[in-house]
């Protein structure tokens, strides 16, 4: 029933939401078709929250729909995918928004194809296609550059273009091959195996502009794929636009997101490079000239001592010094030798007054017999018995003419 209302009678806002509301809830399930625009997932929520957004029209409504729903499909839900779903509609008029609740999610055309794309994303990726270890750094300025391009394309001029404005001497070899349709990967492995047999070619870029998810599929082809992975030569993928990302950018060494942007990661800029060496070369200016100084202040400092002003300072000091030990030296000596001479000649007199020749010196003599035997008694001697006597500078052969005893008393 049609709601009367007039200037003098308005109808409230809560009663307007409240019969839209009404309204909306007699509606039951429908079919609706659009492109997935947003999928968030919030943590401990069993309800996937997403955006569908209509293919023509610039509209767009939320969705809701479970969890298990989500996760129950064949195919992962990726963001751009076409989608047909079963949804009740619902207006909730305390917040004045309309949503649909879903219940049942099928994908079709393209959302199917960016489905089997993600599945092949997976399973390449488990295989560790895409891992990060396997990526190779770009030679900092290569000798040649590998270009696979479409014949006179707008990539092509991008990257040459660009590339000779930052580095002029850098050569390039380029292949060309079919960028779009059924023959392009054919068509591009052949181009990479042509380059990475050519002994001068150090990076390869593959380029292409911007395009349908159609016309980029040739770049998730999964022998292409394989092919760049088995590649000794760094690839760097220029294809499509930021947004854009075939499986070819995730296997490839380097991602650039234009071609003109593959141009820069491959050929540095000849003028920054330049800047860049003035400003290290006056680093080091002035890190040597800074190490000079240090150095020349600590040899002034060095040569400002006394010793180096008369370096032979220490050494008459020292020679005074070895010149006054050495006639110490020289007196100790003397004395020691003067005392030990003494001792000799003290210990010499000794010897001598013991010795039997300075007894014999002061007048007494030694009587032997014929046989050389001392003679200490009258009584060992014969009359006419030859003997010798023994004095102080000789001896003395002679007979006894008599002997004679002495008494005790005549001592």
């Amino acid at each position: 029933m049609a709601l009367e209302t007039s200037a003098q009678s308005p109808a409230p806002v809560r009663q307007i939401a409240n019969l839209i509301s009404q309204y909306v809830d007699r509606l039951g399930a429908v079919w609706v078709e659009g492109q997935i625009a947003q999928i968030s997932r919030r943590p401990g929520l069993q309800t996937v929250f997403m955006t569908l957004r209509d293919a023509v029209a610039d509209i767009s409504v939320p969705l809701t729909a479970p969890r298990q729903t989500i996760d129950s499909l064949a195919t992962p839900l990726v963001e751009g995918a076409s989608v047909v779903v079963l949804a009740k509609p619902s207006y909730y008029a305390n917040r004045g928004s309309f949503s649909l609740s879903v219940r049942e999610i099928r994908m079709v055309g393209l959302g199917e194809l960016l489905a089997r794309l993600e599945r092949r994303r997976q399973l390449l990726a488990a295989e560790g296609l895409f891992a990060r270890e396997l990526k190779r750094s770009l030679p900092f300025l290569p000798h040649r550059v590998g270009l696979v391009t479409a014949p006179e394309s707008a990539a092509e001029r991008d990257v040459l273009d660009n590339a000779r404005r930052r580095w002029p001497h850098v050569a390039w070899e380029v292949a060309h091959a079919t960028m779009q349709g059924q023959r392009a990967a054919a068509e591009v492995m052949e181009a990479l195996g042509r380059l990475e047999r050519h002994a001068e070619v150090d990076v390869i870029v593959v380029a292409r502009g911007g395009g349908s998810v159609e016309d980029l599929l040739p770049f998730s082809d999964e022998a292409l794929i394989r092919a760049v992975h088995a590649m000794r030569t760094p690839v760097v993928s220029a294809i499509g636009h930021e947004q854009d990302q075939p499986l070819l950018d995730l296997v490839a060494d380097v991602r650039a997101s234009t071609p003109t942007d593959a141009a820069k990661l491959v050929v540095p800029d000849v003028a920054e490079e330049l800047r860049l060496v003035d400003a290290a070369r006056d680093r080091l200016r002035h890190v040597l000239g800074g190490w000079l100084a240090r150095e020349q202040a600590g040899l002034d400092a060095l040569r400002s001592r006394p010793v180096l002003g008369d370096p032979r300072g220490l050494l008459d000091e020292r020679g005074a010094e070895v010149r006054e030990l050495r006639e110490r030296a020289r007196r100790t000596l003397g004395h020691r030798l003067d005392r030990a001479h003494d001792d000799i000649a003290h210990h010499r007199a000794r010897a001598r007054g013991l010795s039997p020749l300075a007894t014999l010196e002061r007048g007494y003599a030694v009587l032997q017999d014929a046989d050389g035997h001392v003679v200490t008694s009258v009584a060992d001697l014969t009359p006419k018995a030859p003997i010798s006597v023994r004095v102080a500078d000789g001896r003395v052969h002679a007979t006894t003419t008599r002997t004679e005893q002495l008494d005790e008393s005549d001592g």
